[in-house]
């Protein structure tokens, strides 16, 4: 366990910050005023990604100014490793999503498998449209769809591993307060 915390204080001691704590809020503001002029009248509800979607989420909640309805679902490909494999679905969502809006809000969009299998699963269900949004968008050329974008997106970040805001390391960091890059990863 030692070994553990002292792996994780020296990743974040070398670590580089990307984005400060007031720049992903800033982010999250301007999210957060995208999604209330779109959503404020469709009664939308809203899907948390959990585990990564957390802070995300609950940042952005008390700054929607509309009433919205509030999940969670649990779907992951990484199970605290550095790389995805298939889809596990460890929650799925119960409210029921017939002719709604639903907002899926997850911590980010990298290659966009888990987002894109989540949102075919929704629209599987009878959402009449199903919309994303993600802290940040990793910039590569490797998504799962050509041209697959989020309809709402924070920040655009290299293509590193990251860290911070609901990102994790090997299931730690995601309480790290802005988004960090692993040195050498």
């Amino acid at each position: 366990m030692t070994d553990t915390v002292a792996e994780m204080n020296q990743v974040m001691a070398e670590a580089d910050c990307l984005v400060n704590d007031q720049q992903v809020s800033t982010a999250i503001d301007n999210m957060a005023k995208e999604i209330t002029d779109r959503l404020k009248d469709s009664n939308p509800l809203l899907f948390c990604v959990m585990n990564g979607g957390l802070i995300l989420t609950g940042q952005l909640l008390p700054r929607l100014n509309f009433p919205v309805q509030a999940e969670y679902l649990h779907a992951t490909r990484y199970r605290q490793e550095t790389t995805g494999g298939i889809l596990e679905w460890k929650l799925q969502p119960e409210a029921d999503m017939k002719d709604r809006t639903v907002l899926i809000v997850d911590d980010i969009l990298d290659e966009g498998t888990t987002l894109c299998a989540i949102a075919d699963y929704c629209k599987a269900h009878g959402a009449r449209e199903v919309l994303t949004a993600v802290l940040v968008d990793k910039d590569h050329n490797r998504k799962a769809k050509p041209d697959l974008k989020a309809d709402f997106t924070g920040l655009s970040v290299e293509d590193r591993f990251l860290f911070g805001y609901g990102m994790d390391y090997k299931g730690y960091w995601r309480n790290a307060p802005g988004i960090y890059a692993v040195k050498g990863l």
